[in-house]
């Protein structure tokens, strides 16, 4: 839907400015009469003059009305719900070190509450919250169609677009933490029943 109402302003601006400056052209130009046409050329100059003046104010009001119809855009997009920034409570941020000498740098965006600038060796990606329904944080760039899955014990940065893992095992010390507790604390496998019943 803010597609939608987004594109129908960009494409209606230019029209409603036209229609500004085609009146306020028909207001400025003098009728053309026979005294018009013998008047001097100071006259006439400074009628071309004072018809050039509301030009520039036009070009100034379109210039102001794009500014604002942009910012209107920008205030659309910029806007998370609050389900969103909920998720965002979560995410883990700071350098996390990652397998084979990887790392990735998350930094809440300051000038855009909820979104996290997400970096490392060849990339930048700015990411947002997305709802999962395995309860796993998900950060998404649809536009370089880059996701960041954080689950208890380690996270891992997909690009979708080449179909590639970018970094993976990596861990904030909370998960460092979960990783090692799982580590001497294995759960159980769904199997061990079954063994020492068939014995």
């Amino acid at each position: 839907m803010k597609t939608f109402i987004t594109t129908a302003l960009i494409l209606l601006a230019p029209a409603v400015a036209f229609a500004q400056g085609d009146a306020a052209k028909a207001a400025a130009k003098p009728a053309v009469t026979k005294k018009a046409t013998t008047a001097k050329k100071t006259t006439t100059a400074k009628k071309t003059a004072a018809a050039k003046a509301p030009a520039k104010t036009n070009s100034a009001q379109l210039k102001s009305a794009s500014s604002q119809v942009a910012t209107g855009f920008m205030a659309a997009e910029a806007a998370l719900s609050p389900a969103e920034l909920a998720l965002a409570e979560n995410v883990n941020t700071g350098r996390m070190p990652c397998e084979l000498g990887a790392y990735v740098d998350i930094e809440k965006d300051v000038n855009s509450p909820g979104r996290f600038n997400v970096t490392g060796k060849n990339f930048k990606y700015h990411m947002q919250p997305v709802a999962t329904s395995t309860g796993a944080v998900r950060l998404e760039d649809q536009k370089a169609g880059a996701v960041w899955v954080q689950i208890a014990n380690k996270s891992m940065l997909l690009n979708q677009k080449q179909g590639q893992r970018m970094a993976d095992e990596c861990m904030s010390p909370n998960q460092v933490a979960v990783a090692e507790a799982m580590r001497k604390n294995p759960q159980p496998s769904l199997l061990e029943g079954l063994n020492t019943s068939s014995k």
